[in-house]
């Protein structure tokens, strides 16, 4: 059998083949976040023909001054868990082993109330930021772990906190938004400790058992910015303190790699992060073709491959390509 639809199992979790739907953020919840009919409709449609091992739903706002649009869901009230839930029912229906996206958007945040000033690791040139005090860190941290309690609470079988694309926790790990002075900023060790805080907090929150995974800007791709040799060094800890599955894509680069586009343009990244992790490596980045996904996977260059935009842009993409790889 090829390595492309083998069941890939963990302690943990079993997922029956290796194809993710990655995060994608679709704008459709109502006005204060809570989940809508157009998103189900749009998971039901990516999801129905069952041919999913793996899907990391959109995205979802842990507090209101962490939120990154307008019609962005929401994981930041207990109210919303309802609606979540609904989610994950159809999302276990299709077969798909579903996981919340959890995230707070730092700097670039757009809260309902243009009057409040987004939150800033450090003071920014460009932009008007809050510079966070260790009170409003302590906050976040909270946030993150109420959320994960809601994404299981609402039926998810795992929850991901959100560490890429520049995003708040990005904005710590980064050297090019962090110049904090404190014990958040500075050296690599001060720099991911937010993200140990909240890996440890997400535990207290939803036991030893529950999968947590984390998206994490492995590297911007310029110059004073992250490497990948910080992110092998952060991902060995981080996996140590438990996490259970490091999902890999681009800092302040965002989800694209400047100096590969080739299908699997991430495999600078994941191939060496797998060398030196226990835990499943998952990665995204212009899959178009399932040979090509194949091939990383029989590289050992990722564990599970991610395929986002062709299934965006096409809902039979997938039924077509395995249909035609099946075919060989």
């Amino acid at each position: 059998m090829s390595l492309i639809l083998t069941p890939l199992s963990t302690q943990k979790f079993t997922l029956k083949n290796r194809l993710a739907l990655p995060p994608m953020a679709t704008a459709k919840a109502k006005a204060d976040g809570a989940m809508s009919d157009e998103i189900l409709s749009y998971y039901d449609e990516k999801t129905r023909d069952q041919n999913l091992g793996l899907v990391i739903v959109e995205h979802s706002f842990i507090s209101e001054e962490g939120r990154a649009n307008k019609n962005q869901l929401s994981a930041s009230k207990d109210l919303h868990v309802e609606g979540l839930r609904a989610l994950s029912d159809l999302l276990r229906r299709n077969g798909a082993f579903s996981c919340l996206q959890i995230n707070h958007a730092g700097m670039y945040a757009r809260p309902s109330d243009a009057s409040v000033v987004p939150f800033g690791v450090s003071s920014h040139p460009e932009k008007e930021v809050r510079v966070m005090t260790k009170e409003d860190i302590k906050k976040v941290i909270s946030d993150f772990s109420a959320a994960a309690r809601r994404a299981k609470e609402a039926g998810f079988d795992a929850v991901e906190i959100h560490s890429a694309h520049g995003y708040l926790l990005n904005q710590f790990y980064s050297p090019l938004t962090n110049k904090r002075t404190d014990g958040y900023g500075g050296s690599l060790e001060n720099r991911r400790r937010i993200h140990l805080e909240v890996l440890k907090a997400l535990r207290e929150a939803v036991g030893e058992s529950y999968p947590v995974f984390l998206r994490l800007g492995a590297s911007d791709y310029q110059e004073g910015g992250t490497t990948i040799q910080d992110s092998m060094e952060t991902a060995k800890i981080l996996e140590r303190e438990g996490l259970d599955l490091l999902d890999v894509s681009g800092g302040f680069a965002g989800y694209t790699n400047p100096h590969e586009n080739t299908q699997g343009y991430f495999r600078d990244l994941t191939g060496e992060l797998k060398k030196n992790l226990h835990i499943p490596v998952l990665l995204t980045g212009g899959i178009t073709d399932l040979l090509a996904a194949e091939k990383i996977l029989v590289n050992e260059e990722s564990d599970l491959i991610g395929i986002g935009r062709a299934i965006y842009k096409d809902s039979e993409f997938l039924r077509k390509e395995l249909d035609h790889f099946r075919r060989g």
